[in-house]
C-alpha cells in the first residue's frame, strides 16, 4: 500500500464533456510527483490518465502508483473526491 499526499486538485463540468479534473500528488518513498487526470460523462464512471507531473521519473513507480489505483478503490475514489471538492458550482 502507497501512501499518497494531495498537493492540488481541480475539476471543471461542461455539457459537452462532462466532468474533467485533476490531481496532483506525491507518493511517500518517491522522487518525483504524479498528476492524474479525471474524466466522466455522468459523473460516475470514470476514465483516466497517470503522468509524472513535472518531469520523468522511473517507469517502475509509475507502474507501482497504477497498479495501486487499479487494486485499491478507496485511493482511486480519494482523488476523484479531492477533485470533486475544488468543482466550481
Amino acid at each position: 500500500m502507497i501512501t499518497v499526499s494531495i498537493m492540488d486538485a481541480a475539476m471543471t463540468y461542461t455539457k459537452e464533456d462532462g466532468y474533467v479534473g485533476k490531481v496532483q500528488f506525491s507518493v511517500e518513498g518517491h522522487a518525483h510527483e504524479y498528476e492524474i487526470t479525471l474524466h466522466s460523462k455522468r459523473g460516475t464512471d470514470w476514465g483516466y490518465g497517470l503522468f509524472f507531473l513535472n518531469e520523468s521519473g522511473k517507469e517502475e513507480q509509475l507502474e507501482q502508483v497504477e497498479d495501486e489505483l487499479e487494486e485499491n478503490d478507496e485511493l482511486f475514489d480519494q482523488l476523484v473526491q479531492a477533485a470533486k471538492d475544488k468543482l466550481a458550482p
